[in-house]
């Protein structure tokens, strides 16, 4: 838990262009294919900080239809470590464990306008 809030207060910080770019390759490589924007996932540009399940032509689960708020730095951080507990119900099954790779993931979803 506490390494979880760490990771977060990093991220609430400034994120180094390194970290993002750390990022961008742990995306490229466990999350493009499902979050190019097709039938699987939708795509991630703008998620960080809009509104849960909100961007248009993707039919979201209700597990997270039914979640209210936005794509904070500490809900994706959530979401990310423990999909199925952060929405029970969600179809996203693929976890994040490392806090370090959710850090430089979510550094890296920042960047994608």
């Amino acid at each position: 838990m506490l390494r979880s809030l760490l990771a977060v207060a990093a991220l609430s910080l400034a994120a180094s262009p390194a970290l993002a770019a750390d990022g961008a390759q742990l995306f490229n490589m466990q999350c493009k294919m499902c979050h190019a924007g097709g039938p699987m996932g939708p795509s991630l540009n703008g998620v960080a900080g809009a509104k849960i399940a909100a961007k248009p032509g993707f039919a979201y689960s209700p597990a997270l239809k039914g979640k209210d708020g936005t794509w904070t730095d500490a809900n994706l951080d959530a979401f990310l470590k423990a999909p199925t507990q952060f929405a029970p119900g969600t179809r996203m099954m693929i976890a994040v464990p490392s806090d370090a790779n959710r850090a430089a993931v979510i550094a890296y979803l920042k960047t994608l306008k």
